[in-house]
C-alpha cells in the first residue's frame, strides 16, 4: 500500500479544528515514536524508515511496527508503507536491537485524529504538535494500492486541505525526525560569536 499524504503548517488551529469537528469526532492520542537504523545509517541514506510507535489513547494503548520505503513522489513525500500491529512492543524493540538496528531518534507527537470520507476516499486527518518543534501541523492521508492512483488521491487530499483553510504555501515535506534532530543538535540554541 502507498500512503498518499500531505502535510501543512497550520496558522489558525482553532479554525481548522472547528472545521474537522464538523466532519468527525476527534480522538486525542499521544504517539511515542522510536526510529531505528543500522550503524551505517543505510535506511536513512536510502530514504527508508523503520519505526515502532506506541499510541496512548484515552481508553487504550496499542503499538505498531512500520516500514516505509523510499518516497515515490517528491512533492508530497508519499511513500509505500507496510504496517502491522504488535502485541508486545518491548519484544519488537529487543528483536530489532538483536538484528543490529539501533534506535536513532525517539520523540513524542500529540495528535488529534479525525477519520472521515470525502471524494469517495477514507481519510485520516491529524492535527499534530511535537513538543520540541514550534507550531501545529495538519496531516491528511489516504491509502492507495498502486502508484497510478497516487496523483488522483493527492489531488483529493489537496482539495480537502483547501476546504479546511490550508493554502498551497502552507504545505511542507519537512520530516519531524529531521526537525527534532536539528533542535537537539548541540549548537541548536547557541548564538554565533560576533
Amino acid at each position: 500500500m502507498i500512503e498518499a499524504e500531505l502535510k501543512a503548517r497550520v496558522h489558525n488551529s482553532e479554525y481548522v479544528m472547528g472545521q474537522l469537528d464538523q466532519r468527525a469526532e476527534g480522538r486525542a492520542e499521544v504517539y511515542q515514536d522510536t526510529y531505528y537504523d543500522d550503524p551505517s545509517r543505510s535506511l536513512d541514506t536510502q530514504d527508508q524508515e523503520l519505526r515502532v510507535r506506541t499510541i496512548h489513547g484515552p481508553n487504550s494503548t496499542r503499538s505498531v511496527l512500520t516500514y516505509k520505503s523510499a518516497r515515490i513522489d517528491s512533492v508530497s513525500g508519499s511513500k509505500p508503507e507496510h504496517e502491522t500491529r504488535v502485541d508486545n512492543p518491548e519484544a519488537v524493540h529487543a528483536m530489532l536491537r538483536g538484528l543490529g538496528y539501533l534506535p536513532v531518534i525517539e520523540f513524542q507527537k500529540r495528535c488529534r485524529n479525525y477519520e472521515f470520507s470525502s471524494y469517495g476516499r477514507n481519510l485520516l486527518a491529524t492535527l499534530v504538535q511535537v513538543p520540541e518543534i514550534e507550531g501545529v501541523f495538519l496531516e491528511i492521508e489516504t491509502m492507495v494500492s498502486e502508484g497510478g492512483e497516487l496523483t488522483a488521491a493527492l489531488d483529493d487530499v489537496r482539495s480537502v486541505m483547501r476546504e479546511l483553510g490550508i493554502h498551497e504555501d502552507d504545505f511542507t515535506t519537512e520530516l519531524y525526525t529531521d526537525a527534532v534532530a536539528a533542535r537537539r543538535a548541540p549548537d541548536a540554541g547557541s548564538t554565533p560569536p560576533v
